[in-house]
Formats: C-alpha cells, structure tokens, sequence
C-alpha cells in the first residue's frame, strides 16, 4: 500500500512552489492518462458513425445530435469542477469523472438511441471533470513558471487521445477486430484501472469538515471579471472548428465534400496530432518569451491560413499536412486557459479553469447543432447532397469565430512573465 497518499496535504489553494511536488505529478500523470482516455472516448464515435447508424436506425444529423450531447453535460460539470476542487479536493472530483465516464461508456453500446443519449451525457459530465482535475493537480505539481508548459502538456494527453480515438480505433472497427459496442465495454474496463489508481495514489488537499457556505463567491470573483469573459471567448472561438468541425462533421465533409473513402479516419485523425505538438511547443514559447497575446494572435492567423487551404483550396496541398499544421496552431487555444488563472486571484485558480472550460463547451454544443441545422438548410438547397459547396459556406462560421478571436485577444491583459516584470 502507498502510505504516501494516505497523507492529507495541506497546500493551500492556488499555492505553488518554486520546486517539483512529486506526489501531485505523479497524481497529474494519472489524471492526464484519464483525461487521453476520454478524449479518446470523446473524438471516437466520429470514425464508426456509420456502424452506430445502422445500429441505432437513425440520420445522420440525428447522430451528430447524440454526439453533441457530450458538449453539454461537459460544459456545465467542467463549471461545477472549479468548486468540488476548491472544496473537496481532486482525490474525489477525479475519481467521479472517471466512474460517470465508466457508467457512460456501458450505456453508449447497449443498442438504442435513449441509452446512447444517456451514455454519451455521462461521458461529457465525467470528462468535464478530467482536464481541470489535472490541471489544478499541475498547478500544485510543477513550479508556477512553467504553468502555461504544464497545461500545454496536460492538453497534449488529451490530443493525442484524440488522435488515438481516430487513427487507431478506425482501423480496429473497419476490419472487424472488435465491434463497435464491444470497444466500449473495454474503454470502461480501462478506465476503471484508472480509477483506482487514482483513488490510491491522488493525495487530499482538504483537512476536516468541508465548508459549503458561500460557494457562489469563487464563481463571482471570476465572473465579475471581464477579462474573464474575454479569455473564456477567445478559447471558444479558437476550439470550436476542432470541436464542431472535426470531431462532429468532419467525417462527413471528407467523405461526401472531398469524396474521399479510403483515408478519412487517418486525415482527421492529423488535427488532434496537430494538438499534441502544438500544445506543449506553444506553451512553453509562450513561457520563455514571457508574452501570451503574440503567440495566441500569431496562432489564430495560422489556423485561418492552414483551415482555408483545407476547406477552399483542398487540392493544392497534400491532404495531411494543411490537417496536421491546422492541429499545431490550434494548440494556442490552451493559453487562455493560463490567462483566465493569471488575470484572477490565486484562491480561484479551480473555479476560473472551471469558468472557461463551461464557456469553452456550452458554445462548442450550441454551435453543433446550430452547424447541423445549416448544413442542413444548405444541403437541402443542394438537392439534399452534401456537397463541397455547403461545408465551404457554413465554413464561414468557423472564420467569423477566429477573426472576432483575434480582435478580442487585443483587448485582453498581457499575463505573460514580461508583462508583470
């Protein structure tokens, strides 16, 4: 037994030394595993949509709504996060996440739309919890100068999960070497490992009777921030084409919009690699540059360039590289997340991760099924095709959202180590 995470460790909230705590990064480990997990779980169901159709007898924009359900039960659990792990502490807010994910992934598979409704909810509730349990474990794991590095590599896990849930999962469904149901009852045999490696070794970080009064004030020192808002928008802006794009309609804008059959898995699959190279390279260029603001502006020019080339110029690169360098700038996304920390007090440092994750997701859900009833407006004065020329017009969506991005991010305060010397 490790007596070590028996020990109740009294760090006071938002408290970070100067030094590696070993325990807590061991703690991230576990937590950033969970959360490669679920967003493995999360972009999964993008590449077996067809055998999920045929299943559960429904249309496709009927199955990107059961996918977009994920957005928000995360949304609104990413906003209660802040405050369990405040109050509570990360030992129990991980260890939920981890067992709603479980219960979800065995109601997704067992064959009718209200289990898959009601499983796909559960995976977005308990996901909602991973990223800021692991985020508040690193804030107390690795030294505060290399912050914005820490979140960056804890998003990496999570892409990489992504990429995983694609490139891999695709060719284990396609050829038969598991169905799609029995993939899920895996993921929650997986997943249950990790939940109790999580409950052994995640060390407490309250003493005592938890106090339950006043839980509105963390969420109204953040909210009564304005730059709040403004860093919670810009994420947004800068998740929503992976979010909305990708995992939910991006199958089907390579397969009916390019008319690709053969690679599509594989070519999605290059965003969320992009991800995980972007994310711990921006972040810590970020940190050595001590600047936020031109990395995440420089990056936002850069998802306009390399997503235009993939939507409007398709055949003018090769088809995995726009994907791939799409996937690197993207990874900026994961600086307003510092930011949001930065521009509040230490004392609520769980409850603004929690803030913009919730603003994050609750637009990445509305704005799915708002996408869905445009491409099918579009489509349907298409002759109800699909078409290259209907995902290039609803793209425009994607492009409004980075350039309004980009025009909010010159009004946010510059957080950076520059910035404050």
């Amino acid at each position: 037994m490790n007596h070590e995470s028996k020990v109740s460790v009294s760090t006071p909230s938002g408290n970070q030394s100067s030094a590696l705590n070993k325990i807590f990064v061991i703690a991230w480990l576990i937590c950033a595993i969970f959360y490669f997990v679920q967003y493995a779980l999360r972009s999964a169901p993008s590449i077996m949509q067809s055998e999920m159709i045929a299943t559960l007898g429904i249309s496709k924009v009927e199955m990107a709504a059961i996918i977009g359900l994920y957005f928000y039960s995360y949304a609104f659990f990413a906003l209660v996060s802040g405050v369990l792990l405040d109050r509570i502490g990360p030992r129990f807010t991980a260890s939920l996440g981890i067992i709603l994910v479980v219960a979800g992934c065995i109601l997704f598979c067992t064959g009718t739309v209200i289990t898959a409704q009601s499983g796909r909810f559960l995976q977005g509730a308990g996901s909602g919890l991973a990223f800021t349990s692991a985020v508040f474990l690193a804030t107390r794991g690795f030294p505060k100068k290399w912050l914005a590095t820490a979140v960056g590599m804890t998003q990496c896990f999570g892409m990489l999960g992504g990429f995983m849930g694609q490139a891999v999962v695709s060719p284990i469904i396609k050829h038969q070497i598991m169905g799609w149901q029995t993939f899920w009852m895996v993921a929650a045999g997986v997943l249950a490992v990790i939940f109790f490696a999580s409950v052994i070794i995640t060390p407490r970080t309250r003493e005592g009777k938890i106090d339950w009064t006043g839980l509105s004030h963390p969420y109204l020192v953040v909210l009564k921030n304005p730059q709040s808002y403004i860093c919670a928008f810009i994420g947004a802006m800068m998740f929503m084409p992976t979010n909305v794009g990708n995992i939910a309609w991006g199958n089907q804008f390579l397969q009916e919009g390019l008319g690709s059959s053969t690679d599509t898995a594989l070519r999605l699959a290059m965003v969320p690699l992009g991800w995980v190279i972007g994310c711990p390279i921006l972040g810590y260029l970020s940190d050595v540059i001590g600047r936020r603001k031109p990395v995440v502006m420089g990056s936002i020019i850069a998802m306009g360039i390399t997503g235009g080339f993939i939507v409007y110029l398709p055949e003018v690169m090769p088809p995995y590289i726009m994907g791939l360098l799409f996937g690197v700038a993207s990874g900026a996304a994961m600086i307003p997340y510092t930011m949001i920390k930065e521009v509040n007090p230490d004392e609520v440092k769980g409850t603004a991760t929690g803030v913009i994750n919730f603003f994050v997701f609750v637009i990445s859900a509305i704005m799915t099924n708002l996408f869905s009833l445009l491409i099918a407006h579009l489509a349907s004065a298409e002759g109800g095709q699909l078409s290259l020329k209907v995902f290039q017009t609803a793209d425009f969506v994607f492009v409004g959202g980075l350039i309004l991005a980009f025009i909010m991010t010159m009004f946010v305060r510059e957080t950076g180590s520059k910035a404050k010397a």
